[in-house]
């Protein structure tokens, strides 16, 4: 009894002396991206919060799984966290070997919250809507390349979708993230691209880019025009990109709860609707035991589609 009395103390007081040096929070793409942007924001405010420097290092490479595989197997002592996206739960799904395991390896913290995605064209092709492009892509097999940030990411799964549904003859081609592929895309080396509009939302807004649809379940209200990709032809289809915190697994309980609260408290804050409101982002924290439930809700989702349109990367 003294000895677990003695275990609970010494978690109690660990929480509330947590932190007590810098924390790091690994986002495994290079800069840039959206999930670049909002680890920073989540960090700029923990930071304020926490009285401790929360630090982002990008450790990019492998569709994200090394920076994600360095996070599960350091110290579950809640000073390396990881900002991810589904890209975490999806690349286990579509690749032969991955060095975490996504239940076992991973302590989830909180969904940090969620932006649409929209499709984009180069000025070049010829198609105002998603419909037009899918009449345009079945009129000339392989004369278009689709672009995506990374193998595994929300925006794979959702062209792989479009592309099996629609029966297109057109090649997905995985970049090693947003920026690689935008400036492609811009460049017209490749001809659409399905991103996570804060990332996309400047160059349709000049006219370099043209938005085909969106993958939300509805119109949006800042861009009404644009079609839905279920009014498209895909019945009942709706994709977002979302993003979560993790900790490697057997993280105390104790430092768990204040870091779900303090996270909670952040993504509510006035800074997270300046920073990242206009952008399309919709915070949505929840609690460990709701973002677990979520995950595995999700992870059957992703996994119907990587069956269904039969997706493998290396």
């Amino acid at each position: 009894m003294a000895g677990w009395l003695g275990a609970l103390a010494f978690g109690s007081v660990a929480a509330q002396e947590y932190p007590n040096k810098p924390v790091r929070i690994v986002v495994p793409f290079v800069p840039g991206g959206t999930v670049d942007l909002v680890a920073r924001v989540l960090a700029q405010r923990l930071t304020e919060q926490m009285g401790q420097p929360f630090i982002v290092e990008n450790k990019a490479g492998a569709n994200g799984t090394i920076g994600s595989d360095t996070v599960a197997k350091s110290k579950a002592d809640g000073y390396m966290l990881l900002v991810q996206s589904p890209t975490l739960i999806a690349t286990p799904l579509m690749a032969k070997r991955v060095p975490y395991d996504t239940v076992q390896d991973f302590t989830p913290i909180s969904r940090l919250g969620s932006v649409p995605m929209v499709m984009t064209a180069h000025p070049s092709v010829p198609a105002a809507n998603l419909r037009e492009f899918i009449a345009a892509a079945q009129a000339k097999p392989g004369e278009y390349a689709f672009g995506i940030p990374a193998a595994g990411s929300p925006m794979h799964l959702a062209g792989a979708a479009i592309k099996h549904n629609s029966k297109l003859d057109i090649a997905i081609i995985p970049y090693k993230g947003t920026a690689a592929a935008l400036n492609d895309l811009l460049g017209g080396q490749i001809s659409v691209m399905i991103d996570a509009i804060p990332s996309s939302a400047a160059h349709i807004a000049s006219g370099k880019l043209k938005a085909l649809a969106v993958t939300t379940p509805a119109r949006l209200p800042s861009m009404p025009k644009v079609p839905t990709v279920a009014e498209s032809g895909m019945a009942g289809f709706e994709m977002v990109s979302w993003y979560g915190l993790w900790a490697p697994a057997q993280l105390p309980p104790e430092i768990l709860k204040r870091l779900s609260a303090e996270t909670a408290k952040a993504m509510r804050s006035p800074l997270v609707k300046e920073r990242l409101g206009s952008l399309g982002f919709l915070p949505d924290p929840d609690s460990p035991q709701d973002f677990t439930s979520f995950i595995l809700k999700e992870t059957a989702t992703y996994a119907r589609i990587v069956r269904d349109a039969s997706i493998q990367i290396e």
